[in-house]
């Protein structure tokens, strides 16, 4: 029988099959959303779409919605107390800390967070190159161990150059660690690896995908930790598109830093706890958190590590923005290449902008996904209205991700303003309350709105329609992105 005639006869039951199993799973789909989303909107936006689109919404749902802890994330947070136990944290939540600012250190520390700590020395950097070569410096000088982990590591390069200098360090007895997250460094090639763990270095991927085409819950954390008492953070990926070597995006424009003193312990548990869920193995012992006394470069800096990712209720990198923005009094300065906020965070912004505060955002001229840059300009519209001051860059690449608040507070590391950073991915970001490292960050965006485009509110209501409509729509992803 060919297939027509198989249709021909049979078309009554398939088509009686196809209506129950789109029964069953739109069903099973709508529980799964009620039990999922919290969110009373996001909740009638899911049902909806799995109503309204059969079979496909609910395959939606299942690569973009379900963003929830997980078995293995639930995992993760067990994981995460035994190890906690190994390496209690200790301090006061906001030592030192001027009374005006020490509701954010309380945000920062609450849960699971890690106390302010002075006595850090700090190096800005706002370009790859400089930030790269400090790296690889430290790299060079380890004694002990290097910790490094990033959500994107390239074959190219400089994939290979930093991946040579830590196979260096591991033959001559230095311990390395290097975890990647499975989804950013996909394409990293599994014979630089090999080659690295030949030399005695050991190598992780963070949460690989059971289903490919789940993608969300990565780790977009990028931090290096040598000997215990050398940190970096801050957006740097590896690769040579990050040290504006790829004609693609030209100059590539990024935050990052490195911190000396007791901050790093907080970078250091952050790593550690990752590793320890990605290979169960609990390292611990006083070689990698050194005494106060043992710690070098000592500074006056106070500075405050922040974690947050999907294990926790509690995103606390998500709070400690909104709070910043709602306390400014004077200065709201933000850049970030993908804006896609939230409800709360956008309120917090358009009522700064009402109330007199110069609120700025900085943001990609020339995108590297069209998706979030369609969405933001939906957003922009609002924040225009409210006053906000909205600049494109124009030079190459936005990648820094910082906000910047009244002289005396910024906030530096690996979180974008959207929904994804904020609320999808572990991210680890640094919170400084310093008036010298707030007025570096200042100086530099500064310089950047020099090589930006402002939009003019009223040339900007004229864009064509098409446009607004593609807008409208990417936001619809808003939750995702």
């Amino acid at each position: 029988m060919s297939l027509s005639d198989f249709l021909a006869t049979f078309w009554q039951d398939i088509a009686g099959w196809l209506v129950l199993a789109e029964v069953l799973l739109t069903v099973g789909t709508l529980l799964a959303v009620m039990h999922i989303k919290r969110e009373p909107m996001s909740a009638i936006a899911w049902a909806l779409t799995v109503l309204l689109v059969p079979f496909f919404g609910a395959f939606l749902f299942l690569v973009f919605g379900y963003q929830t802890v997980h078995r293995r994330l639930r995992r993760r947070r067990e994981r995460s107390r035994v190890y906690k136990t190994f390496t209690a944290r200790t301090g006061s939540p906001s030592a030192g800390v001027p009374p005006e600012w020490d509701v954010l250190a309380k945000l920062g520390h609450h849960g699971d967070g890690f106390p302010v700590t002075g006595g850090n020395a700090v190096a800005l950097y706002h370009e790859g190159n400089a930030a790269f070569e400090a790296m690889l410096d430290a790299i060079e000088s380890a004694r002990h161990h290097v910790h490094a982990q990033f959500f994107i590591c390239h074959s190219d390069d400089t994939g290979k150059r930093f991946i040579g200098a830590l196979r260096a360090c591991a033959k001559r007895g230095v311990e390395v660690r290097f975890l990647v997250d499975w989804v950013g460094s996909y394409g990293l090639s599994s014979r630089l690896l090999r080659e690295l763990k030949a030399d005695g270095g050991q190598v992780a991927s963070f949460l690989p995908l059971v289903n490919p085409l789940r993608v969300n819950l990565r780790n977009h954390r990028k931090i290096l930790v040598v000997d215990g008492h050398t940190g970096f953070a801050g957006g740097l990926n590896i690769g040579d598109e990050y040290l504006s070597k790829c004609p693609t995006f030209g100059y590539w424009r990024d935050t990052h830093f490195r911190v000396t003193g007791p901050a790093v312990e907080g970078l250091q548990h952050t790593f550690l706890d990752d590793w320890y869920f990605t290979t169960n193995e609990a390292v611990k012992g006083g070689a990698y958190f050194p005494a106060p006394n043992e710690k070098s470069a000592p500074g006056t800096v106070l500075a405050q590590v922040v974690a947050s990712g999907p294990d926790a209720e509690y995103k606390a990198i998500r709070e400690t923005y909104v709070a910043a923005i709602l306390r400014a009094r004077e200065r709201v300065w933000i850049a970030s290449p993908y804006f896609v906020p939230d409800a709360g965070l956008r309120d917090a912004l358009l009522l700064a902008a009402r109330s007199g505060v110069d609120v700025r955002l900085l943001g990609l001229c020339r995108p590297d996904k069209w998706l979030p840059f369609l969405a933001a300009r939906y957003y922009w519209t609002d924040m225009l209205a409210a006053g906000v001051k909205v600049y494109q860059y124009t030079r190459g690449m936005l990648h820094s991700k910082l906000v910047i608040v009244d002289d005396e507070w910024a906030s530096v590391g690996s979180a974008n303003t959207d929904n994804r950073s904020l609320l999808l991915n572990f991210e680890c970001n640094v919170q400084f309350f310093d008036t010298g490292v707030v007025k570096g960050l200042e100086e530099t965006y500064l310089a950047d709105l020099e090589w930006s485009l402002r939009l003019d509110p009223d040339v900007y209501a004229t864009r064509p329609f098409v446009g607004r409509l593609a807008e409208n729509a990417c936001r619809l992803f808003s939750p995702v992105l």
